[in-house]
Parts: structure tokens; C-alpha cells; sequence
């Protein structure tokens, strides 16, 4: 009789089902027993639930494999500890027939033995042993060397003997086909031969680079056409360190040569490893194929280029280094496989980068170096471009930066335009477009530097090349090609802004012109992000313009501040009208910053400052005339005249403020009053905020600095009340202020005695009350949070 499963396979089953069903038993039985607990004695509290008792599962064995690739691998060690021993040191008490006799056997036993154990089935043990087999090998050598010929050269010896030990290796695991181990070993012992024989000859830089790249060709080789994975992982490995080495001593002879001849000799290095690192690209995986066609293609620019950049000084070797990179990128109309393809563009992308990163400062000087001669403001228009660039920079040793920039601009242009449809990488085209306009745009300020064109030119120029930048931006629309634009229009304004500061006409035609065009270019594009940038841009353009007129009168900074306030009211009536919303709020934003600088000039003089105060409240509340920014902007208004009120008070060195801010406080709270009656929703800090505000921010101020005690006593005793009636009326913004005026007002008061209490405690006092303190609210910290949650709420509710 046949059973379907198995009757072992069966009982086991049988037995974890018996379990199980004892495991459910137990656990009905002990809830059962709690039904019966709870019924009769209702006040006894419920046991803790008991967990389900989990099935019997017998444990599994030890895998038998893994104990016996331990115990193998322990005896090998042994073997060849053991044999290693007795070379080395037992050695001299044989005669040399004994030596021979010995090591003979040995090693012809340890490598006979893994064909009669993979015979019996015992293929680990096999494994052990040929391995063991190996490393004698090895002390027969060297056994041999000492021997049989000891005048022989080490060097040369050990070249020999590790070929001869690669072709033993490689014919003994061909032979025994099932062992993993001897073509793995001969795999890196044949990184050894040619190494050693170009050591033993005497070669230079250039013969180890031949040798060890005739290895890596070897390795390439095994790791595309060998046997089994492990061969062809070391092969890899060893291909990617001699090749690296020999491509590494390559381009140090390439750098380092005095004359093309030199340059020849490792530029052929350079050309074999890069044939080598494609051969092996071409049939490789996807990883290692692209890391192939970037070694290859960086190692066919550096031998192409290195002979003409002998002869060149280095900023145009970098050109040469730059055409050949972009010579790489004709890949694209070639017919190879695609991870090649995209690692020899790699290689391009990383030497046109490298040339781009090497220009890099030179932009930076000449984009940001009139930032460094602000002591020279006004001071004349210079002759030259370099002198209003104020950086000791030697252009002179730079001429080639222009190129470099121009190049790698017209390769990146290139690639936008005749980007083939075999490569549909949408975003690489929209990425070389944007590279290009970056590119483009930083070669001008650096051929005008190099070129050192006269102050005005470079002006000029300037100003075009930021007109053309915008008018690519109101083109292009929101595209990543169009935000870059925008980022290179916004840095080279703020270029030529800087650079036309030496001279007052330069700075006036500057700022004028750079408001022009981003207001123009504003009213022209369609994407309402990009016009709020270019109105803001214009808005800090007549700031400047604004700056400059009151300079321009003699005035002092706080003089100033109303001019440029006028710029704030413009982009007040400005916002009114435009329809779109995102570019009225960036524009009244925009204006906003304008009153921050208005009021940042006159900081200084208490008098103007209450002005420029009392002209941003009138026109912040012109601004709340319009219902969508009634709240946005009437705070900041009734704020605004409050704070010129107390700045005019505190200018005028008035002692008694209440005599001149009460009547306004009465007069505040029966309009505030009024408004309550006929907007019951409006909020108390509209109504009673700017009245209660007005007198009793100002007293506080006065008050804390009073001897007399009249003073804060009725000032306690009025903000008590406000404070009071606000939570009686259940009204915000009397509790707030009443409270923080009272808690002000009495820490003044209680100042002077905390301080003779804190003087006469003891050190440790402090502290010791600050932890029972802190253990007091650790305590109750549930409770507190619940006060606190229900303060909020009650806060929440109030006007």
C-alpha cells in the first residue's frame, strides 16, 4: 500500500495537530475556569489573559555540511602549518635524497588524493585536500630554489617558477574538472609572472606599466571566456587592480613628460589600456560595462591629449584635455551597446566637467570682484575692466579660460540640438540645454576680464548679456532651461549692479536699466512664479535707485528713508491693480523689504524714524482698504502708528506720556467700541488693542525706569482692571495686555527685593529649590497638561 504522504511525513503531522488541539484545551480550560472565578466573586479583579502554549516543534538538526566544511578546513589549516614547519625548519636534518623522497611523495600523494576522494562522493574533502596539494606546490619551490639553485636570481626564480606553477595549477584543475579550487589559485598566481620578470630586468615605470597591462589583458580575457563564476570574479578583480596600477603609472609619465616623445611612449600605454578596458566593456554586465567604457574613454582622452599638452603650457593643455573629451561624444551616431555607450560619455561629461571646474574661480572673479572695492564707490569710472574687479587674479596665466568656457557651452548646445532619437533621455537634452546657457553666460564676464575691455564696454556688455537672459526666460516659460536663465539674469545683475557703483552716471544707467528690463520682461511673461520674481527683482532695482538719489543730495541715510519709501507706496497702488494675485502679493512684498530698508535708515534719528513709522502705517492702511487685505495689513498699520506715536513721545524726551496718549487711547477705544457694536465678530485686538496699547506700553516704559512708586502703583492698579474686565468679557486682548503690563510692572517692583533674597540664600539654595520644583511639576504633569489644554480652550473661545 502506498501512502500519499509519506507514513514518516505523516506522523509528524499527526503530532503537531495533537499538540495544537492540547494547546487549545489548555487555553478553553483556563478561560473557562476565569468565567467561573468571575461569576462567582464579581469584586475580584480579572487575571492576566494567559498566552496561547505554542505547539511542539522538535528542533531541527545541525546541517551536517556545515560541520563538515569546518572540520575540513581546521585539518588543512593543520597540514599546512605542519608542512610550512617542516620546510622551513626541519629541513637541513635530511640528506638530499631524503628531501627529494619525501617532498616528492608528499606532493604527489596530496595531488592523487582529490581524484580517488571525488571518486568516493567525498568532493569537500577533496577540496581540502588539493588545496593543500597547492601550497605544497609552492614549498617545492621554494625547496627547489634553495637546492637545487641557489645562485640563481630571487626575482627571476620566482618569475619562473610562479608560470610554471600557473600551468600546473591551471592543467591540474582542468583535469579534475569538479575541484573549485586550483583555477581560482592559478587565476592569482598569474598575476605574478610578468610583474616579477619586468622587476628582474630592471624596468622602469614604463616596462612595470607594459607588464602589468599585458596581465590585466590576460585577466580580461579569463574573466569574458573562463571556466565557472568564482574564476571569472577573480579574473575581474585581478584585471581591475594591474589595470588600474598600469593606466595610474600611464598618466603620471604622460603629466610628467619633458617632450612629445615621451608623451608617445604613454600615450601607447594609455591606448592599450583603453583597448583592453573596452574589449572587456563590450561583452561584460551592465555595472561593470559602463565602468569599462569610463576607464577606457578617460584613458583615450589622456593619451590623445598628453602629446600635444607636452609641448603647451597647462591652462591651453586643458583645452587640448577639453576637444579630446568632447571628441568622445561621438559615440552617439556609433553603433555600440548601450551601457558603452553610456560610459564613454561619462568619461566625456567627466573631462568637459573637470576643464569647467578648473574655470570655475576665474568666473567667480570676475563676476563677484567689484564686491571687493565697495571703499571705491563713486570714486570714478576705472579704464579697464580688471581694475574695477579689485582681485589680484593673474589674467595673463587665464587666457584660456574663455575657451574652455566657450567649448564646453558649444558641446553642451550640441548635444540639445543634435541629440539622436536612438537616445530618448528627455531630461539629459533639457540638462546639456541649461548646462550650455550657464556655460555661455560665464564666458563673457571672463573674456572681458581677460581681455580687460574698457569700463564702459564691459558695462554694456553686461547689461545686453542679462537683456538676452530674460528675453530667453519670457521665451523659454517655466521650463528648467528658463529657471536657470533666470538664476544667471539675477547674479549678472547683481554683477553689473555692483560694477557700476564706481562711478555715479554708471549707477544710475545700471539700476535704471536692470528695472527696465525685469519690469518689462515681467509684463511679458505668461507664468505668474516667474513674473513675481522679475517684479520683485525690479522693485529692489528702484530701491536702489532710490538709495542713490538721496546720496546723490547730500542727504544722510535718514533723510533718505522717505525716498525710498515712495517706492513702497508705488508698489501699494501697483498691487491694487494687477489682477493676477501671486504676482500682486510678491510685488506688495517686494514693497514691504522697501519700508524695512525706509525704516533700517532712519533708525538713527529718533524724529525721522517716527515719520518714516507713521508713513508706513498710512501706507499700510491704505492697503487694508481693500477687503482681501484687511487683516493681512490693518494690524500692521494700527502697530505702525502706535510705534510712531511712542517714537515721537520718547524723541521729544516727554517724562509724562499719558498726557498725551490718553485722549488717543479714549478716543481709540470709542471707535473700537463702535465697531464692536456694529461687527460683534470682530476681534478685541482690532477694537481695543491700538487704544489699550497707546498708553500703557509707553507708561510701562516709563515706569520701569521711575524711583517713585506713584507711578507703577497706578499703572498695577489700571492694568489689574484691564485685566480683570478682559476676563470677565471673556475678550483677548485686554487679558494679554492687562496681564503682561501687570506682570512687568511688579517683577520692576519685586526686582530689588528677589535680589536681596537670592544674595542672603546660601549657593546650594537655589538650585535645591529648583529640583523640588521641577520633581513638584514632574509629578503632575498630567494634571498640568490637562490646566493647560483647558486655559487654551477658554483662550481660544475669547475675541
Amino acid at each position: 500500500m502506498r501512502h500519499v504522504p509519506p507514513p514518516a511525513e505523516e506522523l509528524t503531522l499527526l503530532d503537531h495537530e495533537l499538540a495544537r488541539l492540547d494547546a487549545r484545551r489548555l487555553q478553553l480550560l483556563s478561560r473557562r475556569a476565569w468565567l467561573l472565578s468571575v461569576l462567582r466573586a464579581p469584586a475580584v479583579p480579572s487575571p492576566p489573559p494567559v498566552p496561547a502554549a505554542r505547539p511542539y516543534v522538535p528542533p531541527a538538526p545541525a546541517p551536517a555540511h556545515g560541520t563538515q566544511n569546518v572540520l575540513l578546513v581546521l585539518g588543512g589549516l593543520l597540514l599546512t602549518v605542519a608542512a610550512i614547519a617542516f620546510t622551513l625548519f626541519s629541513w637541513g636534518e635530511m640528506g638530499i635524497a631524503g628531501r627529494s623522497a619525501v617532498l616528492a611523495a608528499v606532493t604527489a600523494g596530496a595531488l592523487v588524493a582529490p581524484a580517488l576522494l571525488l571518486g568516493r562522493a567525498l568532493p569537500s574533502t577533496a577540496e581540502a585536500v588539493a588545496a593543500l596539494a597547492l601550497v605544497l606546490t609552492v614549498l617545492d619551490a621554494v625547496a627547489l630554489h634553495a637546492v637545487a639553485a641557489p645562485g640563481t636570481d630571487g626575482l627571476a626564480f620566482t618569475a619562473g617558477a610562479s608560470a610554471v606553477l600557473v600551468a600546473v595549477w591551471t592543467l591540474y584543475g582542468l583535469l579534475l574538472g569538479r575541484l573549485r579550487v586550483p583555477l581560482p589559485a592559478a587565476v592569482v598566481a598569474g598575476q605574478l609572472p610578468l610583474a616579477f620578470t619586468a622587476w628582474a630586468a630592471g624596468a622602469g615605470a614604463t616596462g612595470f606599466g607594459w607588464a602589468l597591462l599585458l596581465t590585466a589583458a590576460a585577466d580580461v580575457a579569463v574573466a569574458l571566456w573562463g571556466r565557472g563564476l568564482a574564476v571569472r570574479v577573480t579574473a575581474c578583480a585581478g584585471a581591475v587592480l594591474t589595470g588600474l596600477i598600469s593606466l595610474a603609472l600611464g598618466l603620471g609619465l604622460s603629466l610628467s613628460a619633458d617632450g612629445v616623445l615621451g608623451a608617445v611612449g604613454a600615450g601607447a600605454l594609455l591606448l592599450a589600456g583603453a583597448a583592453v578596458a573596452m574589449a572587456g566593456a563590450w561583452r561584460a554586465p551592465k555595472e561593470t560595462a559602463v565602468v569599462g567604457g569610463v576607464v577606457g574613454g578617460l584613458a583615450a582622452v589622456a593619451a590623445v591629449g598628453g602629446v600635444p599638452a607636452a609641448r603647451l603650457p597647462w591652462d591651453w593643455a586643458v583645452v587640448v584635455y577639453l576637444l579630446c573629451g568632447a571628441a568622445l561624444s561621438v559615440v552617439l551616431r556609433l553603433r555600440l551597446p548601450r551601457p558603452v555607450m553610456w560610459g564613454i560619455l561619462g568619461a566625456s561629461a567627466s573631462v568637459v566637467a573637470g576643464a569647467v571646474l578648473w574655470a570655475a574661480p576665474v568666473v567667480a572673479a570676475a563676476l563677484l570682484g567689484p564686491a571687493s572695492v565697495t571703499a571705491g564707490v563713486w570714486s570714478g569710472a576705472p579704464e579697464g575692466f580688471r581694475d574695477a574687479l579689485g582681485l589680484s587674479v593673474p589674467w595673463s596665466a587665464q587666457s584660456s579660460s574663455p575657451v574652455v568656457l566657450v567649448v564646453a557651452a558649444g558641446l553642451s548646445a550640441a548635444l540639445h540640438v543634435r541629440w539622436p532619437q536612438a537616445v530618448p533621455e528627455r531630461g539629459l537634452r533639457v540638462a546639456a540645454a541649461a548646462g550650455g546657457a550657464v556655460l555661455g553666460w560665464g564666458a563673457v564676464p571672463v573674456l572681458l576680464a581677460v581681455a580687460d575691455a574698457p569700463y564702459a564696454v564691459a558695462v554694456g556688455v553686461e547689461l545686453v548679456l542679462v537683456a538676452a537672459l530674460l528675453a530667453l526666460v519670457v521665451r523659454r516659460g517655466a521650463d528648467a532651461v528658463a529657471v536657470t536663465c533666470l538664476v544667471c539674469a539675477a547674479v549678472g545683475a547683481a554683477s553689473v549692479g555692483l560694477l557700476g557703483l564706481a562711478a555715479e552716471p554708471a549707477t544710475y544707467a545700471v539700476a535704471g536699466t536692470l528695472a527696465v528690463l525685469f519690469a518689462g520682461s515681467a509684463a511679458c511673461s505668461r507664468v505668474p512664479a516667474v513674473r513675481s520674481v522679475l517684479a520683485c527683482a525690479s522693485v529692489l532695482c528702484a530701491i536702489a535707485l532710490a538709495s542713490a538719489a538721496g546720496a546723490s543730495l547730500g542727504w544722510s541715510a535718514p533723510h533718505t528713508a522717505p525716498l525710498v519709501l515712495v517706492v513702497t507706496a508705488a508698489t501699494v497702488v501697483l498691487g491694487a491693480r494687477l489682477r493676477t494675485p501671486v504676482v500682486a502679493v510678491a510685488v506688495e512684498l517686494a514693497g514691504a523689504f522697501a519700508a524695512l530698508v525706509a525704516v533700517a535708515l532712519a533708525v538713527t534719528d529718533a524724529p525721522f524714524l517716527a515719520l518714516v513709522l507713521g508713513l508706513c502705517g498710512v501706507l499700510a492702511a491704505a492697503t487694508a482698504l481693500r477687503p482681501e487685505r484687511r487683516r493681512t495689513a490693518g494690524y500692521p498699520a494700527a502697530a505702525l502708528f502706535v510705534a510712531a506715536a511712542w517714537v515721537r513721545l520718547a524723541a521729544s524726551g516727554v517724562t509724562d506720556p499719558e498726557a498725551y496718549t490718553l485722549p488717543v487711547s479714549v478716543a481709540a477705544f470709542a471707535v473700537g467700541h463702535l465697531r464692536r457694536r456694529r461687527d460683534p465678530a470682530a476681534s478685541s485686538w482690532v477694537a481695543y488693542g491700538p487704544a489699550l496699547s497707546m498708553t500703557m506700553v509707553p507708561s510701562l516704559v516709563v515706569a520701569w525706569g521711575d524711583p517713585h512708586w506713584l507711578r507703577p502703583l497706578l499703572l498695577g492698579v489700571a492694568a489689574l482692571a484691564v485685566t480683570l474686565v478682559g476676563a470677565r468679557l471673556r475678550l483677548r486682548a485686554p487679558l494679554v495686555l492687562g496681564g503682561a503690563v501687570l506682570a512687568l510692572d511688579a517683577l520692576h517692583e519685586l526686582a530689588p527685593h528677589v535680589v536681596q533674597v537670592f544674595d542672603a540664600l546660601p549657593r546650594w539654595a537655589p538650585p535645591a529649590l529648583a529640583g523640588l520644583l521641577l520633581l513638584a511639576v514632574g509629578a503632575t504633569y498630567e494634571q498640568r497638561l490637562r490646566d493647560a489644554r483647558r486655559v487654551r480652550e477658554s483662550f481660544g473661545r475669547m475675541r
